[in-house]
C-alpha cells in the first residue's frame, strides 16, 4: 500500500496499491467524496502510466493542481519512478 500526502487541495491522504502495473484500492481521505469516489472505481485496474496520463494537469477552481492530478503525481513519484 501506498501513501501520499496531497498539497493544495482538500483531500488529506491518497492510499492506493499498485499490483503487477494496475492500480487498485484506492481511497482518498477528504476531498469531494462523490467525485473521489467515482474517480477511485473509474481507475480500478487501469495501468499506472495511463491513469497519471489521463490525470495529469488537471485543476480545481482557481488552484493549479486537483486531487486527481495529486494522484498521478502520487503515482509518478512512488511507483514509476521506483521502475
Amino acid at each position: 500500500m501506498y501513501s501520499f500526502v496531497p498539497e493544495g487541495v482538500c483531500s488529506r491522504q491518497i492510499d492506493f496499491d499498485v499490483i503487477d502495473g494496475k492500480i487498485t484500492n484506492v481511497c482518498f481521505a477528504g476531498g469531494c467524496d462523490g467525485n473521489l469516489k467515482g474517480i477511485s472505481s473509474l481507475v480500478e485496474g487501469m495501468d499506472a502510466a495511463e491513469v497519471c496520463k489521463r490525470l495529469r494537469g488537471g485543476t480545481c477552481g482557481y488552484k493549479s493542481t486537483s486531487c486527481p492530478d495529486q494522484f498521478a503525481r502520487a503515482i509518478e513519484a512512488l511507483v514509476l519512478e521506483k521502475q
